[in-house]
């Protein structure tokens, strides 16, 4: 969810009043998703880099998560959204992680759809963390080296049990993954609209799925 900053420094505003204004674009994408019967939904809110942010806009971004927890959660559950978290979350607050603890506790039970709030991620991080846990087994004879597999892999990581991406959808331009999914990624669609986050609209998200549907997916085959 690319350009909250550059949307609010092209209006004259605060870098934070971006990120309060993209958090209406996530409101739209999440209804335009559930009516598009759209089963998973991945948010890349916040990844292990943007800790290297000032310190200012980090404070009103963990303020933001909060708030939005409470402003937020009634809809979700009205809306049948299950919220996961994933990422290391080992550096926020107390109150950030009882936050991120209270939404998914509080939509467990949402069967329309699986939103997935990517927090203090890094996919080589995540990618690092498999390997260690599996060269760990094996030097406890638990696993044999032969034995690791590519699923194997995949069941170590923090999307155990959440399919692969279909399509990866980058607002504002930018076309790089940045350390997003790396290994989840690896046959995944990919559109890169100019368009900055917070003007993201559910008819932008509708015509990403046009262009997605458009395309042939042959996964290295004829």
């Amino acid at each position: 969810m690319d350009g909250n900053g550059r949307w609010a420094k092209l209006r004259g505003k605060e870098r934070y009043e971006g990120h309060i204004q993209g958090v209406e674009s996530v409101r739209r994408v999440v209804r335009a998703a559930a009516d598009a019967g759209v089963e998973y939904l991945t948010l890349y809110a916040f990844s292990t880099e943007n800790w290297g942010r000032p310190a200012e806009e980090v404070d009103a971004l963990m303020t933001l998560f909060c708030s939005c927890v409470i402003n937020e959660t009634p809809e979700l559950i009205e809306q049948g959204v299950k919220v996961s978290v994933i990422g290391s979350r080992t550096r926020f607050s107390t109150e950030v992680n009882a936050r991120l603890d209270e939404i998914e506790e509080r939509t467990a039970e949402g069967k329309v759809l699986n939103l997935i709030l990517v927090l203090d991620y890094s996919s080589r991080e995540e990618i690092t963390m498999a390997v260690r846990n599996l060269a760990a087994k094996v030097a406890e004879g638990a696993l044999a080296a032969e034995e690791i597999s590519e699923s194997l892999i995949s069941e170590n990581l923090y999307t155990t049990g959440i399919p692969d991406p279909d399509l990866i959808i980058r607002t504002s331009g930018e076309c790089r993954l940045s350390n997003f999914l790396l290994w989840q990624a690896s046959y995944a669609e990919f559109y890169f609209p100019q368009t900055l986050w917070p003007d993201f609209t559910e008819e932008e998200f509708r015509k990403a799925l046009e262009v997605y549907a458009s395309r042939e997916r042959r996964y290295g085959t004829l």
